[in-house]
C-alpha cells in the first residue's frame, strides 16, 4: 500500500508554487486518499480526485498467471481553487469516494444533471419570446404583408396579456380558456383563428424542446369538450342574396347602368366567383380560343396559397362577348381598371349593386332585397345566388356546383383522390346560368348527358 499522504493546511497549499516547465503538476494534499491539488504553469490551481472504481479486471501473462489487478483509473475534477477552500475539497472528495463504493458513478451524475439543466433553461422560454421566434419563421408562408401582420396582431391583441409572460411550458388548458371564452361566443371566427394561432405557437415550442406534453390549444379532445363549437354559437349570417325571382329584373337593369364597376359585376355575376378574383384579373390570365380564366396559385387576392393548384373558370359565349366588349387601358395590366389604371376598389362593385337597388326603390319596386333578412343583396350574396339557383332549378349535381364555387369537396382522402376540376361539365352549367340570369331559362334546367364528359 502507497504511504498516506501528509496532511497539508491551508497555509502550506496556499504556498504551493509551480516548479517550472510547461506541464501541470499535482501535489497530494491528504486528509483524503487521492486528493490532490493541480498546478498549471501559469500558477493557476485546481483540485484533483485520482481514484480507481468499477469492476476489478486482471491481466494475465503468457501462462496464465495474474501480473496485475485492479480497478478502473479516473481522475475526477472538483473545482477552482480557491473558489473552492481546502476543508470543502476533502468533504467533496469523500463524498464521491462514498458514491463510487456504492455504484455511483459521478461523472455520468454530473452529466446528466447539465443536461437536466441545460433543458430547464431551453423550456424556460415566455410565451411573448416564443411568439416572435415562431413568427418570424411563420410569416413568410404569407405573400400578403397585411396578412403578415394580422396574423400577428390577433394574437398579440387577445393572447398575450393573459399568456406573454407565461412560460410556455408553465401554460394549461385553464389559461388558453382565459384567453378564447370572453371572445369565444361575440367574435366565433376571431377566436376560432386566436386558437389556431395560439397552438401553432404551442406546438413550435413543443418540437423545440420548450414544452413537453398535450397542447393545451388543441381542439379535438380537449377544447371541444369544455367549449360549445364555433358552428353553434358563431350567429354568423350569410351575406345577403339576390332572390331568385329578383335575378332577371336586377340584370335587366344592371346592364343600363354604363362604367367599368358595371361591367366587373357583371362578370362576378356572370362567374360566381370572388369580388376579389374579379378585381385583379389580368389579361394574360384569360385564354379566349380555349375559352378559359386561369387564375394561378398565390395570385393577389385570390383564395389560392402557394400549395394550391391553379383554379381554372370556364367562359361561357355571354362571358367572353364581354370580355371583347372591354375597353383596354394603354400600360395597365387589369382587365377591369380603374381610371388611374389601377385595380377597381374593394368598394367599387358594392357601389354599383346599392345604385341598382336604390334605383328599383326609387321606380317604386321594393329595391333587391335578401329573402330570409330583407338586407339589401350584396356582390358576394351572388354566388349563394347561384347555388340556390342549382339546387331549386336544376338537375345539376351539388358537387359540380361546389366545385364552381371552389369550394372543397368530400373528405380530404376524397379531395386528394379527385383532382379533376370538370371544366367542361361547369361551363355547360354557367351556360345555363347566364341563361337564367338573362331571363331566357327553361322551366327546369335538366344537365344533359352529353355536358357530363
Amino acid at each position: 500500500m502507497p504511504p498516506r499522504a501528509k496532511e497539508l493546511t491551508p497555509t502550506q497549499i496556499k504556498g504551493l508554487k509551480h516548479p517550472g516547465g510547461d506541464r501541470a503538476v499535482k501535489v497530494a494534499v491528504g486528509g483524503v486518499s487521492g486528493l490532490h491539488i493541480q498546478i498549471q504553469s501559469s500558477g493557476a490551481k485546481s483540485w484533483v480526485l485520482r481514484t480507481r472504481y468499477g469492476e476489478w479486471t486482471e491481466r494475465r501473462d503468457s501462462d496464465g498467471k495474474v501480473i496485475e489487478r485492479g480497478r478502473k483509473k479516473r481522475e475526477i475534477g472538483l473545482g477552482a481553487y480557491p473558489d473552492i477552500l481546502p476543508g470543502a475539497a476533502r468533504d467533496k472528495a469523500r463524498e464521491i469516494k462514498a458514491k463510487l463504493e456504492a455504484g455511483i458513478d459521478p461523472i455520468a451524475e454530473r452529466k446528466a444533471a447539465q443536461a437536466a439543466l441545460i433543458a430547464s433553461a431551453r423550456r424556460g422560454l415566455t410565451f411573448a419570446d416564443a411568439l416572435d421566434k415562431f413568427a418570424a419563421e411563420k410569416v413568410k408562408e404569407f405573400r400578403s404583408e397585411k396578412y403578415r401582420v394580422q396574423w400577428k396582431s390577433t394574437i398579440e391583441k387577445h393572447a398575450l396579456p393573459e399568456l406573454g409572460k407565461m412560460l410556455v411550458q408553465d401554460i394549461e388548458l385553464q389559461d388558453v380558456l382565459r384567453v378564447l371564452q370572453p371572445i369565444w361566443t361575440d367574435r366565433t371566427e376571431t377566436a376560432s383563428k386566436l386558437r389556431q394561432r395560439v397552438e401553432a405557437v404551442l406546438s413550435w415550442a413543443t418540437v423545440q424542446g420548450h414544452r413537453t406534453g398535450d397542447n393545451p390549444a388543441r381542439w379535438a379532445g380537449n377544447l371541444k369538450l369544455v367549449l360549445p363549437a364555433p358552428s353553434k354559437v358563431s350567429g354568423a349570417t350569410n351575406y345577403p342574396s339576390l332572390q331568385l325571382g329578383d335575378a332577371a329584373g336586377w340584370w335587366r337593369a344592371l346592364q343600363t347602368r354604363e362604367g367599368m364597376g358595371a361591367r366587373a359585376l357583371e362578370f362576378q355575376a356572370m362567374t360566381a366567383t370572388r369580388a376579389g378574383a374579379i378585381r385583379f384579373a389580368t389579361w394574360d390570365e384569360f385564354d379566349l380560343q380555349a375559352k378559359v380564366w386561369t387564375i394561378q396559385p398565390g395570385r393577389k387576392a385570390s383564395k389560392t396559397t402557394p400549395s394550391d393548384k391553379a383554379k381554372r373558370i370556364p367562359l361561357t359565349d355571354e362571358m367572353g362577348a364581354l370580355l371583347e366588349s372591354l375597353p383596354r387601358m394603354k400600360n395597365s395590366e387589369f382587365v377591369f381598371w380603374a381610371p388611374r389604371g389601377g385595380a377597381l376598389s374593394d368598394a367599387t362593385l358594392g357601389k354599383v349593386m346599392r345604385s341598382v337597388h336604390e334605383a328599383n326603390q326609387k321606380a317604386g319596386g321594393r329595391g333587391f332585397v335578401d329573402a330570409a333578412t330583407g338586407e339589401q343583396a350584396v356582390p358576394h350574396g351572388l354566388r349563394s345566388t347561384f347555388r340556390t339557383w342549382v339546387a331549386e332549378r336544376t338537375t345539376y349535381d351539388g358537387d359540380l356546383a361546389e366545385v364552381a364555387l371552389f369550394h372543397k369537396v368530400g373528405n380530404k382522402v376524397q379531395q386528394a383522390y379527385d383532382r379533376s376540376d370538370m371544366v367542361e361539365r361547369r361551363r355547360a352549367m354557367m351556360g345555363a346560368w347566364c341563361g337564367f340570369l338573362s331571363g331566357c331559362e327553361s322551366e327546369k334546367v335538366v344537365q344533359l348527358e352529353g355536358a357530363r364528359a
